[in-house]
């Protein structure tokens, strides 16, 4: 099934100029990027889809983070997007995350784990609204 998702690398990845490989490894496994932009997360887009965190310890920490430099927001599209997308991601510790991953071969830390994907279906369609209107 064709499904949507949206990915967003990070402000420490644009940093340490890792985009275009990012983007190169998204394509290697046969998914398409529908749209790309660099920018910056807004406040309130971070604090809608963080909405969940609200109240945990690290809540501000992300929200400052994610606000704190370019980031790229993207829509892809292909096959079973989702999963494939969080696959190719890795998990969210890159301490935990596989080689050959995103995380795995590029994460700092959980803190600075270089890209967000949305983990399903109806939050790929809610983070999309947010982000692209």
């Amino acid at each position: 099934m064709i499904l949507k998702t949206y990915v967003m690398i990070k402000p420490d990845a644009v940093a340490r100029g890792l985009v275009g490989t990012i983007v190169a490894r998204v394509e290697a496994v046969g998914l398409t990027l529908d749209r790309l932009e660099l920018g910056m997360v807004t406040p309130e887009q971070a604090a809608a889809n963080y909405v969940e965190h609200v109240g945990k310890p690290f809540y501000e920490g992300l929200v400052s983070y994610i606000t704190s430099g370019p980031v790229v927001k993207m829509q892809i599209s292909g096959e079973e997007a989702v999963p494939v997308m969080r696959k190719l991601m890795g998990a969210t510790n890159p301490k935990d995350a596989a080689p050959g991953t995103i995380r795995g071969d590029f994460g700092l830390s959980l803190d600075a784990n270089i890209i967000h994907g949305s983990d399903s279906p109806e939050s790929a369609e809610r983070e999309l609204s947010i982000f692209f209107g």
